[in-house]
């Protein structure tokens, strides 16, 4: 697999060239640079499964060296590629998603001022994913870990000449740093503890060296849990997510179905072996998880802004492959990691296409009857819609009630709760959006603010592909054995009976009790609203108040701190240094008058110095 670095070297000399262009690039060369280089890596993608699958390496993984990053004492890492079944599963979901997100960006961005710019952004994103899931050791995946950071902080904040924009990208920026400071002291214990920071020699050190149980190594996981929860968006680092919808759609898409969301359920699966030496680090793995999809379910049923409820709703999807891991189902996490990539990757692009059409209106109460206007968008988000409640025959029914059914069948009886319940508020908040924004009477001027519809090859190929992903996405078969382990089912428990069906029947009651609410009787959610549940639907809209929270917390106490001590003593002190140099110079500045007799008497008073301080000494 020589050919191999070219899946992540496309995409980075692909941002190279769009950057160094400045955005003097026409539209049309920027678009066939910025979506040819993630076609080529996907191609290269193509080509690694292809020889992966028809002559299985020894070992189950190859690993391609490409030079040493550093060399300090005994600390060489390396920049090597480790490909198994979980990197290429991770490789295609990136590339292959990323691929149609980037053409259907091909036509949504036209006629932006900074096109080249954007591409060369969203090229830098894939490629730092791409660094991430590839490194065999956790100096490599940090390394892509900050890249997808960076390249996030650029996308939300694009159209930076709104300053809400700006302000949502440094959100995004400064929350997710928090989980990488954990994560980085996570790295600092691993090293100093083993000596190594490569992948598959801690999972074989670890095990010998840290008891199940011991302290440092539960407090190693949750170092790693932090970061996870930062990159996932999850409790209690998710505040930023609903904020990154201020970037162009297409980032959004990238953002939740391919790339840096996916991070944090990647890094526990990778590190899952040494998750096994810390049940109660993998048992909150889980609990967050749980409680995590259930906040946001609640807070996706009071959103009004189409794409921030597709946001909690990717909250809410990653909190269920969270709640798989913790419970032990690794492969089921990957699996509907893989599954939701194509549906939330369809529903976010469906959602661009809605919001052109309604020529930049996000409000889905302002929307109404869209269905007549643009059907194959409508088939595309009922499609999409349908897999994230896990609809029979559709890709998320096979991956989300696999995660509920192992959940169950290890025992985690509460999360598998947690989780059906979250599946019933799926329901809803979505089909909520599709009978808002589809039907019903039209909200918009139709004489003047009629929605269009679009015709582009750019934008149709990107969501029929998608679309039958969707639907086809849940045969797909991931020989994930080799690389993690199975939930951990007690001898014998193999429960039949009406407990694997349990969440399609919640699933449909939820779909009845959106119909019923929102297309029937749209009058009855509009009274609770206004009447004694208003103070508990505010709550939920406010996302359960941690915006509120941390703004109380942290960020009013730091710039009260910061306005108290802006002229603090060590400051004081500091300025003692420049004001006694400027004191100085302007001392001797005086001296310099201009005269003649005066330099002249300087000069004769030196030397009468110099000879009275050799003749006494």
């Amino acid at each position: 697999m020589n050919y191999l670095p070219l899946v992540f070297v496309a995409p980075l000399l692909g941002f190279l060239v769009l950057a160094l262009s400045r955005s003097r690039m026409s539209e049309n060369l920027a678009a066939a640079i910025g979506v040819g280089s993630v076609g080529i890596s996907a191609l290269t993608t193509a080509a690694a499964i292809w020889q992966f699958s028809s002559a299985p390496p020894e070992g189950g993984f190859v690993s391609v060296h490409l030079w040493t990053w550093m060399k300090v004492g005994n600390f060489a890492p390396t920049f090597t590629l480790h490909v198994d079944a979980l990197s290429l599963t991770m490789m295609s979901v990136i590339t292959g998603v990323g691929f149609f997100i980037h053409l259907f960006a091909s036509w949504y961005m036209r006629g932006d001022d900074a096109y080249p710019r954007f591409f060369s952004y969203m090229n830098l994103f894939v490629a730092s994913m791409l660094f991430l899931v590839l490194g065999d050791n956790l100096l490599f995946l940090y390394f892509g870990w900050e890249g997808v950071g960076l390249a996030s902080y650029l996308l939300i904040g694009f159209w930076y000449k709104d300053p809400a924009n700006g302000a949502a990208a440094r959100k995004a920026f400064v929350i997710t740093r928090v989980g990488d400071t954990l994560m980085a002291i996570a790295l600092f214990i691993l090293y100093r503890e083993f000596g190594t920071l490569n992948i598959k020699e801690l999972a074989v050190i670890a095990p010998t060296q840290w008891a199940v149980g011991s302290t440092l190594a539960t407090a190693t996981c949750l170092l790693l849990l932090g970061g996870a929860v930062g990159k996932s968006a999850q409790l209690p680092l998710q505040t930023w997510l609903p904020d990154a919808m201020a970037g162009p759609t297409p980032v959004s898409a990238l953002i939740h179905a391919a790339t840096m969301v996916t991070a944090g359920v990647y890094l526990i699966a990778r590190m899952n072996d040494l998750f096994a030496l810390s049940p109660f680090a993998l048992h909150m793995v889980g609990v967050i998880g749980a409680i995590t999809l259930l906040l946001a379910g609640f807070t996706a049923l009071m959103q009004t802004d189409i794409k921030k409820i597709l946001a909690y709703s990717t909250m809410s999807q990653i909190g269920y492959m969270f709640l798989a891991e913790g419970v032990g189902a690794y492969q089921p996490a990957v699996f509907h990691l893989m599954t939701h990539a194509f549906f939330k990757a369809l529903l976010f692009l469906s959602a661009g296409s809605v919001i052109l059409a309604m020529h930049h209106e996000q409000d889905i109460f302002k929307m109404g009857g869209l269905r007549k206007h643009i059907p194959f968008v409508f088939a595309c988000m009922l499609i999409g819609t349908l897999a994230l409640t896990a609809f029979p025959f559709t890709s998320g029914y096979y991956s989300k009630d696999e995660i509920l059914h192992q959940a169950y069948l290890t025992g985690n009886h509460d999360l598998w709760l947690a989780g059906l319940f979250g599946a019933f508020l799926t329901a809803v908040y979505s089909f909520r959006l599709i009978f808002i924004t589809f039907y019903g009477p039209e909200r918009f001027d139709a004489k003047h603010h009629a929605p269009h519809g679009a015709h582009s090859m750019d934008h149709h190929i990107p969501l029929a592909v998608l679309l039958v992903l969707s639907i086809v996405g849940g045969f797909i078969h991931l020989p994930l054995d080799a690389v993690l382990p199975h939930a951990p089912i007690p001898e014998g428990e193999h429960h039949g009976g009406i407990v694997p069906h349990l969440p399609l029947f919640v699933s449909l009651a939820g779909i009845a009790v959106s119909w019923f609410l929102f297309l029937k009787r749209p009058q009855i959610p509009a009274a609770l609203a206004s009447g004694g549940l208003a103070p508990i639907g505010k709550l939920w809209k406010s996302a359960w108040g941690f915006d509120w929270l941390y703004d109380r917390l942290f960020v009013k106490p730091f710039v009260w701190a910061a306005e108290t001590n802006k002229n603090d003593v060590v400051d004081s002190i500091i300025n003692v240094v420049p004001a006694s140099l400027r004191g100085l110079n302007a001392a001797l500045v005086r001296t310099q008058t201009g005269s003649l007799r005066w330099y002249a008497a300087v000069a004769g008073a030196g030397t009468c110095l110099l000879i009275a301080l050799v003749a006494f000494h």
